[in-house]
């Protein structure tokens, strides 16, 4: 029987492990055996994690979480969890390699995933071009020409943010109407870099190392049409990785695991969330660690309390 058993690497993940076990808990990690590390393994250079003022890159950023949660003894567990039962007092967590381990306390931080377009190389020009985090690249592109594909809240979000840095911010919508608030619209709408693109979508990335254009397709008739762009930011929204738990945790409307307050209590007595899959709103490195400090210390209180 372990004291905590935690699923997610993220950043979320590891700094739970690190606390947890500088708690004397003993955690194990299950990272899964094809997406260690969350999302920050698809990201080039971070300049924006407090510490590393020369900036440095995702992989090598989650290769230090890692070392330090192993430094304390986290045990770290490279499979994929495929079931688990979390609603009685002893949780029980199943691996794909057949394993059954218990536990007092389970962390969920399994993460969430950027929605993709789904268009060929659209993984392979990652990092180079196209992006799901105006936040994390936008400063990449100072006095470029850029594009952001979506139409609702998140789109104008990051849209005008990248105003800052580009010199022209096109948004693409695949629609004649956004989805977004009113206030967000008509902030985007006034912007004078920014110009809308309506019923398009985009059908093709251009470039070999790095994106040069994409080819635009109308969703009224089906012609298509060549844009030059030094960059894509892709703000179609985000799925919360909660199959695992859909039918025994409390999810928000917006299917994101619901915790209580700043807490990360979940409806199950024992089970903790944190990360990606609790935030829809900020999704970054430095807000998945402190959500993943105060899962570890919620977890250390209630075993303590127990």
């Amino acid at each position: 029987m372990r004291d905590v058993i935690i699923i997610g690497s993220g950043p979320a993940g590891y700094t739970a492990g690190i606390y947890t076990a500088r708690a004397g808990l003993k955690p194990l990690l299950i990272a899964s055996s094809v997406e260690a590390g969350g999302e920050l393994m698809k990201t080039t250079e971070v300049e924006n994690y407090p510490g590393f003022p020369e900036g440095l890159m995702g992989p090598e950023l989650m290769a230090h979480f890692q070392a330090q949660a192993e430094r304390f003894g986290t045990e770290i567990l490279m499979d994929d969890v495929v079931e688990v039962d979390l609603k009685g007092d002893v949780k029980i967590v199943k691996t794909g390699a057949g394993e059954t381990f218990e536990a007092k306390t389970v962390i969920l931080a399994t993460g969430a995933a950027y929605r993709e377009l789904g268009l060929p190389r659209e993984k392979e020009l990652s990092g180079h071009g196209v992006s799901w985090c105006a936040t994390c690249d936008g400063f990449f592109f100072r006095e470029k020409t850029i594009a952001v594909v979506g139409g609702g809240d998140s789109a104008m979000e990051e849209a005008l943010f990248l105003t800052r840095f580009a010199s022209k911010v096109y948004l693409i919508h695949r629609r004649d109407t956004f989805k977004a608030s009113k206030i967000m619209q008509d902030r985007a709408l006034a912007h004078e870099k920014i110009e809308v693109i309506w019923n398009s979508e985009v059908a093709e990335l251009k470039g070999e190392k790095n994106l040069e254009g994409v080819t635009l397709k109308s969703t009224v008739d089906g012609s298509t049409s060549e844009l030059a762009l030094d960059g894509l930011f892709i703000a179609v929204g985000n799925d919360p990785r909660v199959w695992l738990v859909e039918d025994q945790v409390t999810l928000t409307p917006e299917k994101f695991i619901q915790v209580e307050g700043r807490s990360s209590k979940t409806n199950l007595p024992g089970v903790f969330a944190c990360g990606d899959v609790i935030d829809p709103t900020y999704r970054q490195a430095i807000t998945a660690a402190g959500s993943g400090c105060v899962a570890a210390l919620d977890a250390e209180h209630f075993l303590a309390n127990h």
